[in-house]
């Protein structure tokens, strides 16, 4: 990744839009829980627990100025985890954090198995089938690792889904930024038009 700073490398530290765009998505702050400085992160990540354990160091920005946030402490409230920050003791101060986004640098993600992907990677790539009709660019990945969708926005204003599964994404190139599909006779219209009815 890019560092862009400017000015020292303290805390609040100013970064560039570009900074910021390069880092991952992992969490969103949803709310505050209790009265002890605790917040609940609604997870944008498979690797959850270790995403949000004890010493993980995340990002966060607001009004353009980006800082970074050492989690104290960390339990799951079911799927989402309750965190806790480095010096942030009351809810007034977990207040601060509610709908910031947390984000990571793409050099600090796992690696992942050969034929999987994040879904950040996947978002912009041209989708076309395997005779060249192209299909559009991804706009989203629903879904998590038991079964996503591509969602495909096509050139008539609608959305296509598309399953990413190794037999109808045939190749998926990330360098490229392309993605080959091979769909069964009537899926991509079947699904555009389920889309445009909703």
């Amino acid at each position: 990744m890019t560092d862009s700073r400017s000015g020292t490398n303290g805390p609040g530290v100013a970064w560039d839009e570009v900074a910021w765009d390069e880092m991952v998505l992992v969490g969103r702050v949803s709310r505050t829980h209790g009265i002890r400085g605790h917040v609940v992160v609604s997870p944008e990540t498979d690797f959850a627990e270790e995403r949000f354990r004890a010493g993980a160091v995340l990002w966060t920005r607001r009004d353009a100025t980006m800082a970074p946030v050492t989690i104290a402490s960390a339990r799951f409230g079911g799927a989402r985890p309750i965190v806790a920050f480095d010096g942030c003791t009351t809810a007034d101060e977990a207040q601060r954090f509610a709908g910031l986004e947390l984000r990571i640098p793409e050099g600090a993600l796992q690696p992942l198995a050969p034929g999987t992907y994040y879904h950040h990677q996947l978002l912009g790539c041209m989708v076309e089938t395997i005779s060249g009709t192209a299909v559009g660019v991804v706009t989203r990945v629903d879904g998590g690792s038991a079964g996503s969708l591509l969602v495909v926005a096509g050139g008539g204003g609608g959305e296509v889904l598309i399953p990413l599964t190794s037999i109808i994404c045939v190749e998926i190139d990330i360098a490229a930024r392309r993605i080959r599909v091979a769909p069964p006779e009537g899926l991509l219209e079947l699904n555009e038009t389920k889309r445009r009815r909703a």
